[in-house]
Parts: C-alpha cells; sequence; structure tokens
C-alpha cells in the first residue's frame, strides 16, 4: 500500500492551491522521516513541476546542481553548459517560466539558508516583484520545524507574511496504521513500538510478527531504526545530550519538571526551556486533565513518538549487549516479558483514536466534545469523555489483556468516577471497558444500556464500520 495512506487530506489542500489561478507560496515542514518529501512527489505526478532537493555542501556545489535540475526538467541545453552563478540568477530564470501553472518546490529548505543567509532577502524581492502575480506554486519544505518557523513565518523573517499556507506534517494516526497493516492486534503492536512516523512503519515486514521486526529493524548493530533516534535528535538539536537526559527522564516516568530536575540534575529553567523546544518538535507532550484548562498545574509529561518510547526503554540500557550482537537476548530476556504491560499506556491513545472516529459515525451513547484522560490524587482514569453544552459523561477503562473480569473492572470505575468534578449533580454517566478479550461471564453482562464492553473484535468492526458509512 502506498505511504500516503494518511495524506489525502493534504494532497487535497495542495490540488486545491494548485486548481486557483494566483500565486501560491506555501511552507511545507515536518519532522524527518514523517513523508515531506514523498507528498511533493506525489503531489507533481498529477501537476506540473519539479523538486530541488537541498544538500549540506557549497553553495557553489548547490546552485550547480539546481541547475542541472533545472536544465533537465526544462530542456535547456544552455544552461546545462552554463550554470547559475547565484540564487538571483535562479529565481529570474524562473520568474520568466512561470506565466503558466508550475509548481517549484525546494525541499530541505534551511541546508541552503544556513549555506547563505540572505537567501530569504532574495526570495522576498522577487516574490514581491515577479513572482506574487505569476502562475508559480512555490513550496519550501525543511525538516527542521525550528529553522523552517524562523526562516519563513517569524516576525523577524523577510518571508514574514508573504505565505499563502502552511502545512505542519504529523505521523499517522493508529487508524491509518490499523489500514495499512490490517489485522487489528497486528495493529496495535506495531504502533505501540514503530509509532506513526511513515519511514517507521514501512519498514516493518507485514508478513512477520512483532518480535521478529523488532529484531531485525531494531536489535542489531547494522539494523536500519537501532541508530536513528539518536541521529534524529543530534540533526534537530543543538545540545542533544540534555535534550538525551530529559527524554531518557520521561521515558523512565518522571513526568513532571520537579521529578525531571532531581532525575537529571538540570536546574528548572534548562529544563523548561528544553522541553518547550521538544514540545515543537512533537517529541514531547504535555498531557493535562479533560475536565482542566490548559493552565492547570496537573499537567504531565509524556513522550510523543512510540519508537523513541520504546528505544529509550528498552534499546538504550541495552546497547551495549546490542553491539556485541546479542540482540536476540534482549529481546527474550527484557522485552518479551514486559511486552504487554509496555503495550498497556500506548494502547490507550489508540483507544482514544478510535474514540474518535466513532464519534463522528454516532456509534457512541452520544457525541462528545472533548476526550482525554483524568487523574487525581493517584487515582487515574484512562479515557473520559464529556460534552461541554450538555451533561453526558462517559468513563473507560482500557486493558490490552485476555480474558479480563469486566464486572471487577466496572466496580472499580465507578468508584472513581465519583471523584471525577464535573457536573456531579446532573450529569448522565457512560462506561465503557474495553479489552483485548473478556472471560466468557463478561460477556454476558451487555444488557446495562449504560455500559459498553468492546474487545478487540468489537473494535476492528466498528473501524470497518466507519469505513462503509
Amino acid at each position: 500500500m502506498s505511504i500516503f495512506i494518511d495524506r489525502q487530506e493534504e494532497l487535497a489542500v495542495l490540488n486545491e492551491r494548485y486548481a486557483g489561478k494566483g500565486a501560491e507560496f506555501i511552507i511545507l515542514y515536518g519532522r524527518r522521516r514523517i513523508g515531506k518529501s514523498e507528498l511533493i512527489e506525489h503531489f507533481l505526478k498529477t501537476t506540473r513541476g519539479i523538486r530541488f532537493l537541498a544538500r549540506e555542501e557549497s553553495k557553489h556545489l548547490q546552485l550547480k546542481k539546481i541547475s542541472r535540475d533545472c536544465a533537465e526538467f526544462f530542456h535547456d541545453d544552455f544552461l546545462q553548459r552554463s550554470p547559475f552563478g547565484d540564487w538571483d540568477s535562479f529565481f529570474a530564470y524562473l520568474a520568466g517560466k512561470t506565466k503558466e501553472r508550475l509548481v517549484i518546490a525546494i525541499d530541505e529548505f534551511p541546508y541552503l539558508v544556513k549555506e547563505d543567509p540572505s537567501l530569504p532577502s532574495i526570495i522576498q524581492e522577487y516574490w514581491d516583484t515577479r513572482l506574487k502575480d505569476s502562475g508559480i506554486v512555490l513550496i519550501l519544505s525543511g525538516s527542521s520545524i525550528s529553522m523552517m518557523e524562523e526562516y519563513t513565518m517569524q516576525h523577524s523573517s523577510p518571508l514574514y507574511g508573504r505565505r499563502t499556507g502552511q502545512i505542519l506534517l504529523h505521523g499517522f494516526r493508529f487508524v491509518d496504521v490499523l489500514d495499512y497493516i490490517g489485522d487489528f492486534t497486528q495493529a496495535v503492536e506495531y504502533y505501540s513500538v514503530f509509532g506513526g512516523t511513515p519511514a517507521y512503519i514501512m519498514a516493518i515486514d507485514k508478513e512477520k510478527g512483532v518480535f521478529e521486526n523488532i529484531t531485525k529493524k531494531i536489535l542489531s548493530a547494522d539494523a536500519s531504526l537501532f541508530k536513528d533516534v539518536e541521529f534524529v535528535l543530534r540533526m534537530e538539536l543543538n545540545e542533544p545530550r540534555y535534550y538525551f537526559s530529559i527524554l531518557l527522564s520521561i521515558a523512565k516516568g518522571n513526568n513532571r519538571i520537579g521529578l525531571i530536575m532531581n532525575d537529571t540534575g538540570l536546574d528548572k529553567g534548562l529544563i523548561t526551556k528544553y522541553l518547550s523546544i521538544l514540545i515543537d518538535l512533537q517529541l514531547v507532550e504535555r498531557k493535562i486533565p479533560v475536565t482542566e484548562n490548559r493552565k492547570s498545574r496537573k499537567g504531565l509529561y509524556q513522550l510523543s513518538d512510540n519508537l523513541f518510547t520504546f528505544w529509550f526503554r528498552f534499546v538504550h540500557p541495552n546497547v551495549e549487549r546490542i553491539e556485541r550482537g546479542e540482540g536476540d537476548l534482549v529481546l527474550q530476556t527484557d522485552i518479551q516479558p514486559q511486552f504487554a504491560q509496555y503495550i498497556g499506556k500506548p494502547f490507550e491513545s489508540m483507544a482514544e483514536d478510535l474514540f474518535l472516529e466513532f464519534n463522528r459515525e454516532g456509534f457512541l451513547p452520544f457525541r462528545f466534545d472533548t476526550i482525554g484522560s483524568w487523574w487525581d490524587k493517584g487515582e487515574e482514569i484512562d479515557l473520559v469523555a464529556l460534552q461541554k453544552e450538555g451533561s453526558s459523561i462517559l468513563f473507560c477503562e482500557c486493558k490490552w489483556q485476555d480474558q479480563v473480569n469486566a464486572e471487577k473492572l466496572l466496580v472499580q470505575l465507578k468508584e472513581k468516577a465519583a471523584a471525577v468534578p464535573w457536573m456531579d449533580k446532573t450529569r448522565k454517566e457512560y462506561y465503557c471497558i474495553i479489552a483485548r478479550s473478556f472471560s466468557p461471564h463478561s460477556r454476558k453482562q451487555e444488557n446495562d444500556e449504560n455500559t459498553l464492553y468492546l474487545d478487540a473484535g468489537d473494535l476492528a468492526l466498528w473501524h470497518e464500520r466507519c469505513h462503509k458509512t
């Protein structure tokens, strides 16, 4: 299946802009491995245009490569013999080619700016004087989120105010990976390890089980994903050792700033600054109880990429063993015994993603406005969905386990639900128990109209129904 299992919305945006008459200046950015280049290439299959891929090399070599690409695309023998000498020549050349609709996509734009900081000013001049009234669809793309925002969107940038649109590309959702994998249980296992980054998902051999994929793709010194987490951090960050320490601390369960301070020895100001950057990079997220506002002091930090979570928990402590060729032993002694427990937390986010899908189709007892986790004073509920302007609330417990005793879990859930401070006297309560499978006795108790019992088969069926409606 194509890598564009979750890119129809972005493609629709690009195609709509291309179908228009005016010039377009679009910023496309997102983390490495997220699929930006593939999105551009897919877009160019049905449009007229060219993608220039920048590299970390001298300005002279960058211009020489772009000249070759232009010469080939425009069938320009003269340009092949006489390459551009500067960026002014390149944009002047493009301005003469854009009377008709033309896509010009410059991929990894920050590489060019690092080599020549004047480039944004040059683009500004040509956009203002010649390109904004042409048929061009100019796309600037880059993997460094912070640099792309600095070079193209911040008020201090010469390009500020010129863009006509921007696309921040995110990883695949669980429901999209489920469509790609096909089997529900396998999709849960794969997503809990490889997350939603397209390059990681596409590395999976779907004919093999999750443990064989882990061994081949992660647990050997020459494996494609063994060092990728470190590579991404070094490419994105100026002080990777500090960020590394913070990510490792969060992966160990230190989800508050005070706990991270005690674990890493870094001061609060430094941690706060670095956490903000990690959030911008989509590597960390700050979660708050669903009943609280954004400024709540109950916020907890967690890693937002499952591969990073898996890597810091199982790979980082065993790097030396893996480099000695003991990946199989790491799998047997460290990963397999803890794997079912490990899946528990990421499965909660997968259930939330499914509920968002079910909510749109009206499969749940009511349509909710907000969904998320809730916690307070040591108590926690996996998912709580509520109506902001209504009185209905749904409490949900998620267990990626077999033979779950739903009645026992329901009693515990109701006790915790009583502590949730939301419309205490007038609310209508619903409950949901999710499990990989239930004990036979549990499945006989489904006559309560206020309670849902959903196992893996039910979730897979409801997901299929969402695609048929």
